[in-house]
């Protein structure tokens, strides 16, 4: 912890970045960082203390007094960054995020989420379930919890909660007591390469389990059962959960005043798992977190209490307004398995009315390799705008667009549309939606963006 006594974190209004650097405030720590551009979140970290510039230059490691005694970078920080290359010519220390993030971890007993999908709501309700039952949980996490709207804290509970990333590789530097791994499914191709080597990661995941660890495992997702399997004959313990037999099986689920219930057996024994997000994959989530607190020493009176106020995570169908009798929710998915997840768990809210769904695709690769998964996922919608594609790190490949997903979309054609033109979008919508229609943003790039937009533009058409 020595060398973070004062830390410069190139990009540090990202989600994960800015969720260290909090950290390190609320510790006492000095913080300096830049980012590319204003945002909210360089705001909200002045305000705590920290040395924030726009813009990115090698004259910001003077920001603090003395300068760091550490630089903190992300993956997506290249090796000709001026900051990085600089700090690297004055021979200061390195590190990843994620390195810097298992410094923070020290002394701590930890729980780490890992999984293609579901892990940053995973973490939330695990993390809401232990406040709940006054644990007062450190954590980090890649969204803001609505409760408290950040995305990080330094408590004083003794466990810090964490949000494992694994398009990258870099939760092999975590060393968890508990990991969970909601699912196992084939993501983030253009790091890992082969399907073969993605999976292997998160054996390396588990094989980072403390000595006495456990895995907790959602068997049923494929992936993660042959995880649990493999772990167990490996000498790891394993709690499962899921709707086939497990230590914790969910028996039903019954959506409920905008949320759900869910019936299930804990090691044979009846429970009710209220959840107030909708879908019955944030119910499994929910049983995913439920397991994890109980492995942490948290009573399941009080889990059970936490996890029924669980209010969400920004962009996870995340209501942002209503024009009339239409209503607007944004949502992060950006995956097929989750976007038709999430489409399946808005229909019960659309109450009867159409549902109406706005797509970004992230990243050329991602589009070429799930064209035909999206397109069928997107089928669960009544209307289908398709968005070109949010290119993020990635640069344009011949060929791939949005249009590829429409017209993999197997609704009639004049049910789906793609728009390349974003300023296009909120009209055109705007003069599709009724009342009674349920308005879904969707996608990982700057979708969101649109809501107020469109809220605006129903307004109009309204009037």
């Amino acid at each position: 912890m020595s060398r973070l006594e004062r830390v410069h974190l190139v990009g540090i209004g990202g989600a994960g970045m800015s969720g260290i650097a909090r950290i390190l405030l609320d510790r006492g720590m000095a913080v300096s960082g830049s980012d590319a551009k204003e945002s909210p979140t360089l705001m909200t970290l002045r305000a705590q203390g920290a040395h924030v510039a726009v813009g990115q230059a090698a004259e910001n490691l003077d920001l603090l007094e003395g300068g760091p005694t550490a630089v903190v970078v992300s993956s997506a920080i290249k090796a000709e960054n001026p900051e990085l290359a600089e700090a690297r010519a004055r021979g200061l220390t390195v590190l990843h995020r994620s390195e810097a993030l298992a410094a923070l971890m020290e002394g701590h007993r930890v729980a780490c989420v890992a999984g293609t999908h579901g892990k940053t709501s995973t973490t939330s309700m695990l993390t809401v379930a232990l406040q709940h039952c006054r644990l007062d949980p450190s954590f980090a996490i890649g969204g803001d919890l609505n409760e408290s709207g950040a995305n990080a804290h330094h408590g004083a509970g003794g466990i810090f909660v964490a949000e494992a990333d694994e398009s990258d590789g870099s939760f092999l530097a975590f060393s968890p007591s508990v990991a969970v791994v909601t699912n196992v499914e084939a993501d983030h191709l253009d790091h890992h390469g082969t399907v073969e080597a993605y999976n292997a990661i998160f054996e390396s995941f588990v094989e980072r389990l403390v000595p006495g660890g456990v895995l907790v495992a959602c068997v049923d997702d494929p992936g993660s059962a042959a995880l649990a399997l493999l772990a167990e004959s490996h000498g790891v313990r394993v709690r499962r959960y899921g709707r086939a037999a497990a230590d914790v099986t969910m028996t039903s689920y019954e959506p409920v005043d905008g949320g759900g219930l869910a019936s299930i057996l804990l090691n044979g024994s009846p429970v009710e798992v209220r959840v107030a997000v909708p879908g019955e994959h944030m119910a499994l989530n929910a049983l995913g977190a439920l397991v994890a607190g109980l492995e942490l020493g948290a009573p399941l009176a009080g889990l059970l209490e936490g996890i029924a106020g669980f209010g969400g995570v920004r962009r996870r169908f995340e209501f942002k307004g209503r024009s009339g009798g239409v209503r607007v929710y944004d949502d992060y998915a950006h995956h097929p398995t989750e976007v038709a997840a999430q489409l399946r768990a808005a229909r019960p809210t659309a109450h009867g009315g159409r549902l109406i769904v706005i797509f970004q695709p992230h990243l050329y690769s991602r589009t070429r390799m799930f064209a035909t998964e999206f397109g069928k996922a997107l089928g669960l919608a009544d209307e289908v705008v398709v968005l070109d594609v949010y290119g993020a790190r990635e640069q344009p490949e011949p060929g791939v667009t949005g249009r590829i997903i429409a017209e993999a979309v197997p609704l009639p054609a004049a049910q789906v549309r793609f728009e390349p033109s974003f300023e296009k979008v909120p009209a055109l919508v705007a003069g599709l939606a009724t009342d009674g229609d349920l308005v879904l943003t969707m996608g990982a790039g700057d979708v969101t963006m649109l809501d107020a937009e469109l809220i605006a533009a129903l307004d109009r058409v309204r009037a």
